[in-house]
């Protein structure tokens, strides 16, 4: 009965999310692509015996590579079912495909808009990436016997009170799943309060990614001929740039480094830039660099998949939504890149990974960005501790490496049982 009012509701939002959608779709076009999908209306050409895997954005979609390419060993012939809930994760999902998948958008959580999903695809099994538990989804798969895992699972403390907020119906949503692996023993626990049958705790699937080889040592190579320090603020968040600029406005040594801000979304690469110059700053923005970087008093990362590049650049990094209440970004790639990494106070999405690397010697918490700039100027007045911070960040993320192996071991092994089939 309680899924009823849910699904109702939903119904009834279908418009709201429509309007949304075409507002979305003014910064990033993408949003207007196949909108149809969204209601389980498909141009392509009905299936049957996908593995259907579900990374809802950019972070989900980059945890997804390497699960995606052990997979495909495990399952020699595996037709993938890609989908996705953001522009981003789909552009960068599609580079994922080959000849037989199909890629299309998270169907909206009606009972209508997920039946005519499941009939059209017809999966033999359902991957969700980290977060994103839908009721109708899960209920759905229960009634076509679609087996639906949670793999490298996290949970908030935030999300977890949410979700127990919300128990009427998050708990029949997670306790319906069939399998969840989780990254942390903090987020098995509060997945397991919730009723989700938690199989074992795996680690996190992006510790096993290696940085690309290529852009890290043209990065590094043209930090070696700068002749001032040069500090990221990686996956910066709305708010976070502009007090960083404000910040160095009151520190001069700070504002004599050479800065590079590479936003999270990059449909505010240009608000960005203009933020820049507005608070009286010379920017330089990666798509214009030829050979080398541009002289700017900030540099701005305006490409995406080049992550590893902008570590190699970079003296040190402040992790990006850690600084406002946003739970910040991923730090893993940071640190196996051998860039150090400087955090503020909300890290709760990578609150374990925070934790470990911190203990490691590979990161550090402060409190507000003064603090941050504060302890780099202190790190980078002493060489030998920044190089032996470098160095515990390269053996913090091989230290950490194998949750991708046995993940897929789990899954193949689920959907090889009498049960799945």
């Amino acid at each position: 009965m309680i899924r009823r009012f849910y699904s109702l509701f939903m119904w009834l939002a279908q418009p709201l999310l429509k309007r949304k959608l075409a507002r979305r779709a003014v910064a990033e076009p993408g949003y207007a692509h196949a909108v149809d999908e969204r209601f389980g209306h498909y141009s392509v050409p009905a299936g049957e015996g996908f593995v259907w895997v579900h990374a809802v954005s950019l972070g989900e979609t980059r945890a997804a590579v390497l699960l995606l390419g052990e997979l495909r060993q495990q399952l020699p012939g595996m037709r993938l079912l890609l989908t996705h809930g953001t522009a981003t994760g789909r552009e960068e999902g599609a580079a994922l495909l080959r000849h037989g998948d199909v890629q299309v958008w998270q169907p909206w959580d009606t009972p209508a808009a997920v039946r005519r999903f499941l009939t059209h695809f017809r999966p033999r099994l359902g991957i969700l990436v980290e977060t994103e538990i839908w009721p109708n989804m899960v209920a759905g798969c229960v009634s076509a016997g679609v087996p639906l895992v949670l793999v490298n699972a996290r949970m908030s403390t935030a999300s977890a009170q949410n979700a127990r907020r919300l128990a009427w119906l998050a708990r029949p949503a997670y306790a319906a799943l069939a399998a969840v692996w989780a990254q942390t023993l903090a987020d098995a626990q509060a997945l397991l309060s919730l009723g989700a049958p938690v199989r074992a705790v795996l680690g996190n699937l992006k510790f096993d990614a290696s940085p690309d080889a290529a852009q890290l040592a043209l990065g590094q190579g043209w930090r070696r001929r700068q002749n001032r320090p040069v500090l990221m603020f990686a996956s910066s968040r709305e708010g976070e740039e502009l007090a960083l600029l404000q910040a160095l406005a009151s520190n001069p040594l700070a504002k004599a480094w050479q800065w590079l801000i590479v936003p999270r979304h990059p449909q505010r690469f240009d608000a960005v830039a203009s933020l820049i110059e507005q608070n009286g700053f010379t920017v330089s923005r990666r798509s214009s660099w030829g050979l080398a970087p541009e002289d700017a008093q900030v540099w701005l990362g305006d490409s995406l998949g080049e992550m590893a590049l902008y570590y190699g650049l970079s003296d040190l990094s402040l992790l990006g939504g850690s600084f406002a209440p946003l739970g910040g970004q991923n730090l893993i790639e940071a640190l196996a890149c051998g860039c150090p990494v400087l955090m503020g106070p909300h890290t709760f999405n990578f609150s374990e990974a925070a934790s470990l690397a911190i203990d490691a010697g590979a990161a550090f918490v402060v409190t507000d960005l003064a603090q941050a700039l504060s302890l780099a100027q202190t790190l980078l007045l002493v060489p030998v501790r920044l190089d032996a911070t470098r160095a515990a960040g390269v053996r913090f993320s091989v230290a950490h490496r194998g949750a991708t192996e046995k993940t897929v071991q789990a899954i193949v092994e689920l959907l090889r049982a009498p049960a799945a089939r």
